[in-house]
């Protein structure tokens, strides 16, 4: 991808907000449906976070859009304190006390917290793995999304691209048309690219970004898929899922589930670390009522596995390349994905030097969670991406490699914005061009 392509795309999401369809709910019906949701989400686990945190900080300390900007603001128990107003007012077992000395939830106090639950929040979980008490953040900020999303006061950017999947059924421009259009491209270079074939034991994904920016990743994905002599298949429709918990994505994911299973796949493989990642592999199960018939997987999982195993062999890199491993938050710290990247880089001869922080400690990109989407939020977003990079800058390392094309799409934005000139490397790209024979 060429710098050309980037600016364009980047241009490109800089109009979406202006596709937002209009509000049509009252305030007052704004306030119901927000206090609906977070009564309905609102768990026992939930009710223990809220009655037992310290206000101690710590999660301050773990949280990249505190440490770039000094704003205490910024502290993540705070970003839930309208969930925590109305369990105490409504749900705990003080409510008939609380409701004597506070005041309800009002809609300007909702917009306010608009910045804090959605730009400046990636759901990471940084926070939840600091907190000394395990209180967990995220979820509680992830209820506090849907309650806004509830509500109409998601950012336009998000209302803007759910108005085009239910009107479209594409995201960012993205249909089976397109997905079907870049296969057979991509067949006709010589890489085979199957779309809904069946029987297939894998279900292969791609996503907008793959489609836009990133076609290589997908047609590399390809090779290593043929090259195993698997039986895999390509999805004509993409896997995103914005949302998380909402309705529109509970269809997505029966919709996912049938399509694996009339293929009888035995692995779904995700090539990114959005929504699509933990909703399929954490919380599936529970919208379908029943087990998995498949495993889910990201590709970067796959990869390491199948070196593992001895069953794919890869030609070492020539020249000692020192780079440093970026974990995608969903697939790292939530999803426990750190061995099987790092065998891939091991095979592909890269001279790995991790970052201070990595693993299960590593910080964000700065653009998870959707937030890569939201216009008025760039410049919180590059304060806390130039985290990351001097955290990849102290490592010595010449290039980033990371597994999910969104982490990249904001590794390679903060860096143009940043005149920082350090590589940044897809490792699906690069197991691909050095496959054995």
């Amino acid at each position: 991808m060429n710098a050309t392509t980037l600016d364009a795309f980047r241009e490109e999401l800089t109009g979406l907000a202006a596709r937002a369809p209009r509000p049509t709910l009252t305030d007052s019906e704004r306030v119901a449906r927000a206090k609906q949701v977070m009564r309905r989400r609102v768990g026992a686990a939930d009710a223990a976070y809220l009655e037992t945190c310290l206000h101690c900080g710590m999660c301050a300390e773990a949280c990249h859009f505190y440490l770039g900007t000094g704003d205490a603001k910024y502290t993540p128990i705070e970003k839930v304190a309208p969930l925590r107003r109305v369990y105490k007012r409504e749900i705990g077992p003080l409510r008939w006390l609380f409701r004597l000395v506070s005041r309800d939830i009002t809609v300007s106090q909702l917009e306010s917290f608009q910045e804090l639950v959605f730009d400046s929040c990636t759901e990471c979980g940084r926070c939840d793995l600091m907190c000394p008490m395990g209180i967990q953040i995220s979820p509680m900020i992830n209820i506090m999304r849907e309650a806004l999303t509830a509500a109409e006061l998601a950012p336009p950017e998000f209302r803007a691209l759910k108005a085009e999947q239910a009107t479209h059924h594409t995201d960012l421009g993205v249909g089976r048309a397109e997905i079907t259009a870049l296969a057979s491209r991509l067949s006709a270079e010589g890489v085979s690219v199957p779309v809904d074939a069946a029987p297939a034991d894998i279900l292969y994904f791609a996503t907008p970004l793959d489609v836009r920016l990133f076609p290589d990743s997908l047609k590399n994905a390809a090779r290593i898929f043929n090259r195993l002599g698997a039986s895999w298949t390509l999805l004509g429709a993409s896997a995103e899922l914005i949302g998380t918990g909402e309705s529109s994505s509970e269809v997505d994911v029966k919709r996912i589930v049938a399509e694996a299973e009339a293929r009888a796949a035995r692995i779904v493989i995700l090539p990114e670390c959005g929504h699509a990642y933990p909703r399929l592999r954490f919380e599936a199960a529970n919208v379908i009522g029943r087990e998995l018939p498949f495993e889910v997987l990201t590709i970067s999982e796959y990869l390491g596995r199948q070196i593992r195993d001895g069953k794919l062999k890869l030609e070492p890199i020539a020249g000692n390349l020192r780079v440093t491993y970026h974990d995608p938050c969903k697939i790292g710290r939530h999803g426990g994905v750190f061995e099987e990247p790092r065998i891939a880089v091991q095979a592909l001869g890269l001279e790995l030097h991790e970052m201070e922080s990595h693993a299960r400690t590593g910080y964000c990109c700065g653009g998870g969670g959707g937030q890569f989407l939201i216009g008025r939020a760039a410049r919180l977003r590059q304060r806390t991406f130039e985290i990351k990079m001097h955290e990849a800058d102290d490592s010595g390392a010449k290039a980033v490699v990371t597994a999910c094309n969104c982490c990249r799409y904001n590794f390679l934005a903060g860096a143009a914005d940043a005149n920082w000139h350090t590589e940044v490397k897809s490792l699906v790209e690069l197991v691909g061009s050095q496959l054995a024979d």
